[in-house]
């Protein structure tokens, strides 16, 4: 697990979760990372879009899904 910048990362496609609740103000966006050199997917907070951004393996997004 790693964490950095969601600027850092460049120009990526972020989509909001399907787990996110129905409002605006509380959404997480995700990023398939898996063909950059991260090879992660990456988690940030849709009201701080340069803000951190969270890199998890896929079977650790997958367990952090399932937890939630």
């Amino acid at each position: 697990m790693a964490s950095l910048s969601a600027a850092d990362l460049g120009d990526v496609e972020w989509r909001k979760s399907s787990y996110s609740g129905g409002g605006e103000s509380q959404c997480v966006e995700v990023a398939d990372l898996s063909d950059t050199e991260y090879s992660k997917i990456a988690v940030r907070d849709s009201k701080r879009p340069a803000g951190p951004a969270l890199l998890l393996s896929a079977s650790a997004f997958g367990a952090l899904v399932q937890a939630v």
